[in-house]
């Protein structure tokens, strides 16, 4: 292993990507894979979790590495696709080593992993060779004291608790992308998932699930109370809303649409009354709408919003009062790049492009790519027969309906 750092702290190396000698891209890190014989004797690094494209999770082993630097990780690229699945010996450091309770044993002080480094030993493996461990907060602090010691140092390594909490993995987490922490979230323990879904605020977790298989959307939600379950579901986009709450069982459904902001309920309950894939069902009912009086200015400033995807802020949908969905007669849209050129005080009713044809909420998603292919869009409006704008079709929306089901969960061809 070459030029590699003389030590790498875990949280670091969670979605960095993997490169082969060539340079190209071949997955993420998602987590370290170590063998822990005792609490003196440094545990070795087995590999690293690997997730490819297609989010298959596969085994890298150590071996396999041919350098770490701050920014990414290089491979040999001979990379066995096989599924990761975890030995009964191994150990996941960011899923089962944060948050575990230890004893600094030179001072007695007591605290929670938050971190673990590893380095080359003089026969070249990679062993974890330091701790980090933080103290609990006391009187006004926000956060503990923090030490970094020698893994000999630290009691409590080897005890498996049955009650982990998850702070320092929450920590973790929250520095990932949605789409990267749910892919942890998933490989999780069961135990350690209940008590990172606990802990997850309800804005942070509408994010994750969002990006989640159906059936660990379905699982979580159904071990929530549902009080908490319906504070969760309107948090989440009206669509990915709707498309969750029709998995469940009708029941279910209609205890948490009745829990629900009576606002937030009436959005999802319209969608899920459309014929399933079709522009209806798979619309958002939150695009950026504006007034006719809006200038470029206003428009600038609202697809600026960091909720916002990259699709929904593209265009600009431009309507008659009342501005919420349905809106009053549907006036057109104005792309970002044309609002780009034009001067801040001018009006977006003066930009609007008026050579497309509009989508019908009973359109096919044949018909919804056809229509996004020809205008070269990312997102196109969806109007009723009275010209009233009832949603917007964004090209993830489509590509959610087009892929296999399950498909955040399905394996690449290693072929």
């Amino acid at each position: 292993m070459s030029t590699a750092p003389s030590r790498v702290f875990a949280a670091r190396l969670v979605g960095l990507p993997i490169f082969d000698p060539q340079g190209d891209q071949v997955g993420k890190v998602r987590d370290l894979v170590v063998a822990i014989r005792s609490e003196t004797s440094q545990p070795r690094v087995l590999g690293m979790v690997g997730e490819v494209f297609g989010r298959r999770r596969i085994f890298v082993p150590m071996t396999r590495v041919t350098n770490i630097d701050a920014g990414q990780v290089y491979t040999t690229g001979l990379l066995n696709m096989r599924r990761f699945e975890q030995r009964s010996t191994e150990t996941l450091v960011m899923g089962e080593l944060l948050d575990r309770k230890v004893t600094i044993t030179t001072t007695g002080v007591q605290g929670t992993v938050y971190d673990v480094g590893m380095e080359q030993a003089r026969n070249r493996d990679w062993v974890l060779s330091r701790v980090a461990v933080q103290e609990p907060a006391k009187g006004l602090r926000r956060r503990g004291q923090t030490h970094v010691v020698e893994w000999g140092e630290v009691e409590g390594l080897t005890r498996r608790e049955p009650a982990q909490a998850a702070t320092q993995l929450i920590h973790a987490l929250n520095e990932l992308r949605p789409a990267d922490a749910a892919s942890v979230i998933h490989d999780l323990p069961p135990e350690r998932r209940t008590a990172v879904v606990a802990a997850l605020t309800d804005e942070r977790l509408a994010d994750v699930l969002e990006e989640l298989p159906e059936e660990d959307q379905v699982e979580i939600l159904g071990n929530l109370a549902d009080e908490r379950a319906a504070d969760v579901l309107e948090e989440m986009d009206p669509d990915d809303a709707a498309d969750l709450i029709a998995e469940l069982p009708p029941e279910t459904a209609e205890v948490l649409l009745e829990l629900m902001e009576p606002d937030e309920a009436e959005d999802v309950k319209r969608l899920m009354a459309y014929v399933e894939n079709t522009a209806g069902a798979m619309m958002t009912s939150e695009p950026v709408i504006l007034g006719p009086d809006a200038t470029v200015a206003d428009a600038l400033a609202h697809v600026r919003n960091p909720d916002l995807t990259p699709a929904l802020a593209a265009l600009v949908y431009v309507c008659r009062p009342p501005l919420e969905t349905p809106t009053g007669r549907f006036l057109g849209v104005a792309h970002i790049q044309r609002l780009l050129r034009e001067p801040p005080s001018s009006l977006v009713a003066g930009v609007l492009d008026e050579s497309m044809e509009n989508l019908r909420s009973e359109a096919t998603i044949d018909e919804v790519a056809a229509h996004l292919a020809t205008y070269n869009l990312v997102a196109a409006p969806v109007v009723d027969e009275n010209g009233h704008l009832i949603g917007a079709v964004t090209v993830d929306d489509l590509l959610d309906h087009m892929l296999p089901e399950n498909w955040r969960d399905r394996a690449v061809r290693s072929g």
